[in-house]
């Protein structure tokens, strides 16, 4: 089997919800159970932390394993879904999964997949247990695939649970309220066992309480012990001043994620690396100071405020939601653009229509349609736009979009790319 027919194998044989959306979704934790049970349990060979949330759950979970590699730890990352190659899932200190790997993985484990018949995600997360386990990390950050409670990462017994921000996403799965969301991310705190959030939400706090009160799970909301000072922002990373229970910690902390929906994450990511302290890991004021300094660089993390080039500025952002969209276009405003030139897609089961009219009027748009068939057709995408009053042309592929993006925009002006990760993943130079 080569690599290529083997991701063929995978995409035609196994349910992707990065394909086809909710129906491939499953919920039980029946199959990941049936699978690690088959490859005897390799989730239990390493210790993990466990990241879910809204938005902010991808950034958090590979600053946390940029950390724990700097402070010397072999460092298990498990994230989803991939934007250029599906290796960048499973990565071992930063560096992915073997092609060979997956391909024995797969063609050893062929029967066991037709008995199961597991979801490619369920499958993935096996996969990455195992490879974590053969190769022997000592720690590994595990990103939730959707939700929580009811997500195939879920059957790991972590060091502590980190939730970031709680959003409106995949409401038809996991609620239509923040109340009913947060009680799926919820579902990852585990008895006994330290839960950390990254934002204290007033109206959703009880749920996180009441919850941890039932696992008998420490609960600590990061924002309530850490304040971020925001002392420098460039298109290239920023500078914070952190304050710990009121007292100066970090001062001048360098950071390599240059959004800033980046602010809200490092609370939690850093009362998470303390209590990590706290349960025996060896993590220095230094290796926190590396990793969040060059957190890009160590775990290959792509796509989040990603500069893409210059005259004109391009940018490119895999914010989503109505929260993602809404930090995006604080961070645009902040540039003072002349203009901005807007290539926007979307899949087919997001509230669109809340999203387009949050959308300045004023921008130059460029509607298009990701090669997946979870895309949202770009006719129905303009027609949606028109309604809200937002002008442009609309291009059958993400490509087109850009390169007509680039005809357009002066020097002075900027290129915005986004409204989807499967947008940002066609990006040529990504």
């Amino acid at each position: 089997m080569t690599y290529q027919e083997c991701l063929d194998y995978l995409y035609q044989q196994l349910p992707m919800f990065q394909r086809i959306g909710n129906a491939a979704f499953k919920k039980s934790l029946d199959n990941i159970v049936a699978l690690c049970d088959a490859l005897g349990q390799p989730q239990t060979k390493f210790k993990t932390v466990h990241v879910a949330g809204t938005n902010g759950k991808g950034s958090s979970s590979h600053m946390l394993a940029a950390v724990l590699q700097s402070a010397g730890y072999k460092t298990g990352l498990y994230t989803s879904p991939h934007l250029k190659s599906f290796t960048e899932r499973v990565r071992i200190n930063g560096v992915e999964l073997p092609q060979d790997y997956l391909i024995h993985f797969v063609e050893q484990n062929k029967d066991l997949f037709e008995q199961v018949k597991p979801s490619f995600f369920e499958m993935t997360v096996a996969l990455a247990f195992q490879y974590f386990a053969d190769e022997g990390v000592e720690v590994a950050v595990i990103e939730v695939g959707l939700g929580g409670r009811l997500d195939s990462t879920n059957i790991i017994k972590p060091e502590l649970s980190l939730i970031t921000n709680i959003g409106f996403d995949h409401q038809a799965l996991l609620g239509n309220t923040l109340a009913e969301i947060a009680g799926e991310k919820a579902g990852i705190i585990k008895a006994h066992t330290p839960a950390v959030v990254s934002t204290k939400q007033a109206e959703i706090v009880h749920v996180f309480e009441q919850k941890a009160a039932l696992e008998q799970a420490p609960l600590h909301f990061a924002t309530d012990h850490i304040r971020m000072q925001v002392l420098e922002q460039n298109l290239e990373g920023q500078v914070y001043d952190v304050y710990r229970e009121g007292y100066i910690w970090l001062q001048s902390l360098q950071g390599d994620l240059a959004g800033i929906y980046q602010q809200y994450n490092l609370p939690g990511v850093l009362q998470s690396l303390l209590l990590l302290r706290e349960r025996g890991f060896l993590i220095t004021d230094e290796a926190i100071r590396q990793g969040i300094a060059h957190a890009k660089t160590i775990t290959g993390l792509k796509g989040r405020w990603q500069v893409l080039g210059y005259k004109p500025l391009t940018i490119c952002d895999t914010g989503h939601n109505v929260d993602g969209i809404k930090q995006i276009l604080a961070q645009l405003s902040a540039l003072k653009p002349k203009q901005v030139h807007l290539v926007f897609g979307a899949v087919n089961d997001k509230d669109v229509t809340t999203i387009l009219q949050l959308l300045p009027k004023g921008y130059t748009y460029y509607f298009c349609q990701a090669q997946i068939p979870r895309a949202l057709p770009v006719a129905e995408l303009k027609e949606k736009a028109d309604q809200v009053g937002l002008k442009g042309d609309s291009y059958s592929t993400v490509r087109d979009a850009i390169d007509a993006a680039r005809g357009n925009a002066q020097p002075d002006e900027v290129i915005f790319i986004g409204g989807s990760t499967f947008v940002v993943a066609e990006i040529d130079e990504l």
